[in-house]
């Protein structure tokens, strides 16, 4: 275990030693708060306080907050673990790979280290994004998630990190380049935030268009942490009306709905228990064929 963590090590102070590539990991959840920032989130204030006059600006916005940053946070588990397998794409196309074969290391050590960098950053860096979306929430709309949902959030993240680490590995092990990983990178932090619900609301859709969304692991992610971000705000909009409280969770993709059928909380994470368990085989095959 020392050589692995010895390799991990390593891997991190590769990681976050370039800053550049630091930011572009967070690309997609910098855009995505930009674009809340400056216009969506009025957009949305407006539309839901006009539809819930009796809610209050002031909740609607605390709703249409949460809601955008669970898409903030679920973005960021997905792009920093990409971001960290750069050092296997660097090290694959310098040919460093040459240099860990001539010492005594095994090369599912060296396919160890990777993995378990990448997913370490990811946890590291969603967590610390978790908590600074905790911390706006409270101090800007007075709506502060409780030790219990913040612990469950934290818990849900972590296996998001697993999941889509395990997915962003087995894509990378097919990518021979640094030019074509940056390239795939950056295409994948601007469109994600599409493909998982959190730039438009999933309601907002042609229906066959959110019925493929909300039958994506990614979308169905997101269904988990806004659960657990907008408890209060939405029944704070809604006022406990189930007709509206339900109405509210489909559009805005708190309940994820393919055709008529409602996808249940343990299907979803079951989805990603084996995402993690099948693309981390896979790729670990992939990545140890590879290393030559």
């Amino acid at each position: 275990m020392r050589v692995v963590a010895g390799i991990v090590v390593r891997n991190l102070r590769l990681f976050f030693r370039d800053r550049l590539n630091v930011f572009f990991s967070l690309l997609g959840a910098i855009i995505l708060f930009a674009l809340y920032t400056l216009f969506l989130s009025n957009l949305q204030t407006t539309g839901l306080t006009e539809s819930f006059p009796d809610a209050g600006e002031g909740a609607v916005k605390a709703f249409v907050d949460s809601w955008m940053f669970a898409g903030i946070v679920l973005i960021t588990t997905i792009t920093t673990g990409l971001g960290a397998l750069s050092v296997l794409v660097d090290d694959a196309q310098s040919g460093r790979f040459r240099d860990f074969l001539v010492s005594p290391i095994r090369r599912g050590q060296i396919v160890l280290g990777y993995l378990i960098a990448a997913v370490a950053v990811a946890v590291i860096m969603s967590l610390l994004v978790l908590a600074l979306s905790v911390i706006y929430l409270g101090l800007v709309d007075g709506l502060w998630l409780g030790p219990a949902a913040v612990l469950r959030a934290a818990g849900l993240v972590t296996l998001f990190c697993f999941a889509f680490t395990s997915l962003s590995a087995l894509v990378v092990s097919f990518v021979r380049t640094a030019s074509a990983f940056s390239a795939m990178s950056t295409i994948i932090g601007t469109v994600l935030g599409f493909i998982a619900g959190a730039y438009i609301p999933v309601g907002s859709l042609p229906t066959t268009v959110g019925d493929v969304i909300n039958a994506l692991p990614f979308a169905q992610a997101g269904m988990l942490l806004r659960r657990v971000f907008t408890a209060e705000s939405l029944t704070a909009v809604t006022g406990g009306e189930p007709a509206s409280d339900e109405a509210l969770r489909a559009v805005y993709g708190i309940d994820s709905i393919v055709g008529e059928w409602l996808v249940p909380t343990g299907v979803a994470i079951a989805v990603l228990v084996g995402i993690t368990v099948v693309c981390t085989a896979l790729s670990a095959m992939r990545i140890r064929a590879r290393i030559r």
